[in-house]
């Protein structure tokens, strides 16, 4: 018998942003793994970032108590948001039993605890990042300790009262192993290869923009705090090639780097395929950023920060940094990349290799279906 599975995010959808990039494509390979998936979402979302989820119910909060803003973090109108999703999701159980909720982020890992007995099955807790490195993002640099402290104490309790943890990286588990009452599992997202575009497209959006294709490195995301943009600007000070940030959010990346404002995931595709190097600064532990999957998937030479690339290896499929490595650093990387083809060509190659054998959707699903069946449900049977 197929399991039933709500997979609840606290957040918009779709939206271009990882997390919901995350929760969509555990949803479509959970359903091709013979699940039956329902999603629980906040009732707005960007409609130029919609996603193929036919079979897939969606579960929203009413539109009109949804927060307008897709950005992340904390937000005024979000406790309202989440008292009516949690009453959505009530809803949805009702109508059919649901075996799991899978809590996707800690608000929603909050919220679905926060019903206790009402919601009737285990909330396993699908760790997207550590709150003890990401509340400080959001912050002025002097609370940045207290925040993370708080931080801290509310990742180990919901690690405590969680069924179970699916957590993304190494960095996760072991911040959470020791809190945890239930199994962990650590299974990374996946994501599905797509057929390249093709190189005349790819030359006519970097042209659209004025670049050639293979002279610059490019910065793919948001541009929130814990994404850490200054540090690319600071190494973009040293180095000759553009350095390029394309994001679908308002504002602007800190100067030198440019800003392009990409309308939808393909766009920002095409740059991507585009780049002599791709970059993530991000230096906040605990996740596995769907961007390095969107850069393993175009065979682009990739300059990480270690704890944040997993499934890679140091010169073998990408240049990893030191979590505290400096701007000169990043600049060292950058010129490394773009000045020897050949070694970006081949670094390009294994982290699509390393997509291919450590992040195939269909596999993936399969391990969280096993963990479910094995580990967490006969515990709550």
């Amino acid at each position: 018998m197929p399991l039933r599975l709500a997979l609840l995010g606290a957040l918009p959808f779709p939206s271009p942003q990882g997390s919901q990039a995350y929760l969509a494509g555990q949803a479509r390979a959970l359903r091709d793994a013979g699940a039956e998936v329902a999603i629980a979402c906040y009732g707005r979302g960007d409609d130029a970032f919609a996603l193929e989820l036919e079979d897939i119910e969606i579960v929203r909060a009413p539109r009109a108590v949804s927060p307008r803003s897709l950005r992340s973090g904390p937000q005024l109108a979000k406790p309202a948001a989440d008292l009516a999703l949690a009453l959505a999701l009530l809803g949805a159980q009702r109508r059919r039993r649901f075996d799991a909720v899978l809590a996707h982020n800690a608000e929603a890992a909050a919220l679905a605890l926060a019903l206790g007995a009402r919601l009737r099955c285990p909330v396993v807790y699908v760790v997207h990042t550590l709150l003890g490195r990401e509340l400080e993002s959001y912050a002025p640099a002097s609370v940045a300790m207290p925040l993370r402290a708080v931080g801290g104490r509310l990742d180990a309790a919901l690690a405590r009262r969680a069924a179970a943890l699916i957590v993304l990286s190494r960095a996760a588990e072991r911040a959470l192993a020791a809190s945890a009452r239930g199994p962990v599992a650590r299974i990374p997202p996946g994501l599905a290869t797509r057929e390249a575009p093709t190189s005349v497209s790819v030359t006519t959006a970097c042209r659209s923009h004025g670049l050639e294709p293979g002279r610059f490195a490019l910065y793919a995301g948001n541009l929130d705090g814990y994404q850490e943009l200054g540090a690319l600007a600071a190494a973009a000070a040293r180095v000759e090639l553009p350095v390029v940030v394309a994001t679908h959010g308002a504002g602007a990346a800190p100067a030198p780097l440019r800003t392009i404002r990409v309308a939808d995931a393909d766009a920002a595709r095409r740059l991507t395929f585009g780049a002599a190097a791709a970059l993530l600064p991000r230096r906040a532990p605990g996740g596995f950023p769907v961007k390095l999957l969107n850069y393993m998937e175009a065979a682009r030479a990739i300059a990480a920060r270690v704890s944040l690339a997993d499934t890679l290896e140091d010169r073998r499929s990408a240049w990893l940094l030191d979590d505290d490595a400096p701007p000169a650093a990043w600049g060292a990387a950058i010129r490394a990349l773009a000045g020897d083809a050949s070694l970006a060509a081949r670094l390009g190659a294994e982290a699509r290799r390393a997509l291919e054998r450590e992040h195939e959707p269909l596999a993936l699903a399969r391990r969280t279906l096993s963990f479910l069946r094995e580990r967490v449900l006969p515990m709550h049977g």
